[in-house]
């Protein structure tokens, strides 16, 4: 009997034609700043508004969007790429209903695939057989190959700051090397964790002042979250903030960043289904990745 997550996948290609895709990465220089966080909570207010979701967890060593979900998948990435089971077989449903692509947790082999793995995984995308709405892409962290190989994949790079050194140096490195070396010369620019109104803001301009003397880039501030403790105690809960305290502070900041993101514009035509994703993923690996084999 086929399982709720392909039922899933089989009534929504019955739904009519393929709409265009919002594809988002969402990235950031160091660890801690919140990524799947944001990632999560972003998928939870999008798939609320009626939106079809599929979150990729794009840590593809250090798992953990579906710790913060509370799921146990049986299949990963790593059986996809072992050809073990499909895409679409590996796929969860999460409690508040958008579609989990789940990667291997402490699997080095995955940190560090060769030429071979990155396209066939790249390639699994092609059979994805659900009509998504939004694709969101949570990366791992600093500028790891695959991070810059899915940043520069996606329609839109979301990169996650806090009020810290190190989150502000790692995230100029971050948008120096896709802006020099990938092709991206675009950037939302989100604030996390934010003590008082009007801080993500003023943090944004700072960073913003930082690229402009030194980097040819378009920075747009895409919004600010709230350090709120209803937030910190979701993360202990395993739920999502917008499902568990929806009239929090923090739950109430990632319903206006999905009214934003629903208005970022989108490529017209196939270029904005999901094959633009793995086109461009396959299109900027392959010579690269031929030079180095």
């Amino acid at each position: 009997m086929p399982s709720p997550e392909l039922n899933l996948i089989n009534n929504a290609k019955l739904d009519g034609l393929a709409q265009p895709v919002q594809v988002i990465a969402v990235t950031g220089g160091k660890g801690g700043v919140g990524k799947t966080s944001v990632s999560v909570n972003l998928a939870t207010a999008l798939a609320a508004n009626g939106k079809r979701v599929v979150l990729l967890d794009g840590d593809l060593g250090l798992a953990n969007a579906d710790v913060f979900l509370g799921l146990s998948p049986r299949y990963t990435l790593a059986h996809v790429l072992s050809g073990e089971r499909t895409l679409d077989e590996i796929i969860v449903t999460a409690p508040q209903g958008f579609l989990v692509v789940p990667a291997a947790s402490g699997a080095a082999d995955m940190v560090n695939m060769g030429a071979a793995e990155h396209l066939g995984l790249v390639q699994a995308f092609s059979t994805l057989a659900a009509r998504v709405d939004v694709l969101i892409v949570d990366t791992a962290a600093g500028i790891a190959h695959s991070v810059l190989q899915f940043s520069q994949a996606c329609q839109h790079v979301v990169v996650v700051i806090c009020d810290e050194p190190a989150s502000l140096t790692d995230a100029y490195a971050l948008v120096k090397v896709l802006s020099r070396n990938h092709g991206v010369n675009r950037f939302r620019v989100l604030a996390n964790q934010m003590r008082t109104p009007g801080a993500g803001a003023e943090l944004f301009h700072r960073f913003e002042r930082v690229t402009a003397r030194f980097l040819d880039v378009v920075l747009e501030f895409a919004g600010e979250i709230p350090e709120d403790e209803y937030l910190r105690r979701s993360v202990r809960e395993q739920r999502p903030v917008c499902d568990a305290y929806p009239s929090s502070p923090a739950s109430r900041a990632f319903k206006k960043l999905a009214a934003r993101a629903d208005t970022w514009p989108v490529p017209p035509g196939p270029r904005g289904n999901i094959e633009f994703f793995v086109e461009r993923l396959v299109r900027r690996t392959a010579p690269r990745l031929e030079a180095v084999t």
